[in-house]
């Protein structure tokens, strides 16, 4: 990298860059770290912005049936608000500018390394949330990827798990709550948070407890630092699919709020479906090893039936 290129971008745009970490340390203690779910491929903020784009579209995910529990917002008048706060306020004067100012200091091929080391500082959450729910292979794939990008890939700024085979998976509290049975409860925008419902926002605050950096630093100052960065490469990583966002949706507050909701509802779903099926193959490895042992022990399946026999005999008897 061309140091002196980088020095005189920094030079020339530092008052926008320092605005949008200044806009973000702001509320920073709240801001995500990582989200959820399931497309390999995909971090969860491009799964967003492509479950907006095609929110108008017919989805196999929102029946008729549960259409109006996927959009309740009985809050809307609150929302709107805040979302107008966030979209046109907070991200146009600060974190779109800070976003586009990281874009020319940065190649995209550092940016993508910084987004693997965010996802890669995250295990914990993902993995803690694996095992809560009962999704036990993806734990152990989870604790493999971490320890293979953490050693080889120099701290997960690289992702050699993913060509070995070991695929991303996401998981959350919210995720798990909602595995427990906890409904989602009514839509929820807050200031410079994504999308959530209450359900959701109790799963967050749970996820920021499991931060690691807040383990060595303050859950503040960790918190205000990493999401600070993150959010900003975040934001540079995906400006084209944000802009497509803006001009493709009549109504942006609903695209946000319809695209949201569906790919929670569609994660929820695929864990519930990962979480059946290890429970399957487990009762499927232990099924031929309960039927070798009534083959091998004979006796085992003749008892019952003497037993039987027995008792109709003496029901014969008592007649």
């Amino acid at each position: 990298m061309n140091f002196q290129k980088l020095n005189n971008v920094f030079a020339r745009n530092h008052r926008f860059l320092m605005l949008g970490f200044a806009l973000i340390a702001l509320f920073g203690i709240s801001l995500p770290g990582c989200s959820s779910n399931r497309d390999d491929s995909q971090t969860s903020e491009e799964r967003d912005r492509a479950a907006i784009i095609a929110s108008d579209s017919p989805s196999p995910f929102h029946t008729a049936d549960s259409s109006e529990k996927m959009d309740y917002d009985p809050w809307e008048s609150f929302n709107a608000k805040t979302f107008s706060l966030n979209f046109n306020y907070i991200d146009h004067y600060g974190l779109k500018p800070a976003a586009k100012v990281w874009s020319e200091a940065f190649p995209q091929k550092v940016r993508h390394s910084l987004a693997n080391a965010f996802y890669n500082l995250a295990m914990p959450v993902r993995f803690v949330n694996q095992v809560l729910q009962t999704r036990f292979p993806a734990a152990g794939e989870e604790l493999a990827r971490f320890v293979l990008n953490t050693t080889v890939g120099v701290v997960g700024l690289f992702d050699p798990a993913s060509h070995l085979g070991l695929k991303k998976n996401q998981a959350d509290s919210g995720e798990t709550l909602a595995l427990y049975g906890v409904k989602p409860g009514p839509y929820l925008v807050l200031p410079l948070l994504q999308p959530l419902t209450v359900r959701d926002a109790f799963g967050y605050a749970a996820d920021s407890l499991m931060d690691p950096l807040s383990w060595f630093v303050t859950p503040i100052g960790a918190d205000i630092g990493r999401s600070a960065a993150y959010q900003i490469n975040e934001r540079a990583e995906n400006m084209t699919m944000y802009d497509d966002v803006e001009d493709t949706s009549l109504d942006l507050y609903a695209a946000v709020r319809n695209g949201y909701l569906q790919r929670r509802r569609k994660a929820i779903q695929d864990a519930i479906h990962d979480r059946d099926q290890t429970w399957q193959g487990l009762a499927d490895h232990f099924e031929p090893q309960r039927k070798s042992i009534l083959i091998d022990d004979p006796q085992s399946s003749i008892a019952p039936a003497n037993q039987t026999a027995q008792s109709e005999g003496l029901e014969v008897e008592a007649r």
